[in-house]
């Protein structure tokens, strides 16, 4: 997670850019319900480790998502010590789903298990590299002007989902062309990256 430096004067317009950045991560968490839970389907229909992994992330995303309405509610808006606590719980939310993927991918690897293009796994993946980049740079500029490294590391979670869709976009469709090995590689470069930003 990016590190951002406090002391932005809180007047009204940090007061508005906090509760604008509350209502981003709001709306992350509907989109990352929706894209968690229609993920699996995806994953499990085209029996690919990439869009499954991806799709746990969304669980993760959403859990950086109420952390920083956490942050940004009552009152903890104003509190130093809040933020502190919610950097440490959005760094730490990097990790929960990186065992499972190495797990997956290396026993797809090894087992040689092949993943499918289907329409739902394609318009899904396709439709996340286009949305989260741009709530993930809003929330990287709003965690500028905040002072939120919680805010900036929900914008990082963002771009990471973006990459990971792209990830699993790539190894879908390869699959569907006979190199069915980028799949479970794609999820390990999805997991080194999740690891990496963790730090």
């Amino acid at each position: 997670i990016p590190v951002v430096r406090a002391g932005p004067k809180r007047d009204a317009a940090w007061m508005r850019a906090a509760r604008h950045a509350r209502l981003l991560a709001w709306v992350s968490l509907a989109w990352m319900t929706l894209e968690g839970v229609l993920g699996v389907v995806a994953g499990v229909e085209a029996n690919s480790i990439s869009v499954l992994t991806w799709a746990a992330s969304s669980a993760v995303e959403g859990l950086a998502s109420v952390i920083v309405i956490w942050r940004f509610t009552g009152h903890r808006t104003l509190s130093e010590h809040s933020e502190r606590r919610a950097q440490r719980w959005v760094a730490a939310s990097f990790f929960l789903f990186v065992p499972f993927i190495l797990f997956e991918a290396v026993h797809r690897l090894i087992d040689g298990t092949q993943a499918e293009a289907t329409a739902l796994a394609i318009a899904l993946t396709a439709s996340s590299v286009v949305l989260m980049p741009l709530l993930g740079w809003a929330k990287l500029q709003l965690g500028q002007r905040l002072g939120s490294g919680a805010t900036a590391g929900e914008g990082v979670q963002n771009l990471l989902c973006a990459a990971q869709a792209l990830a699993a976009l790539v190894a879908v469709v390869a699959a569907g062309a006979g190199v069915a090995f980028l799949d479970p590689l794609a999820a390990l470069v999805i997991a080194a990256i999740a690891g990496k930003e963790g730090m």
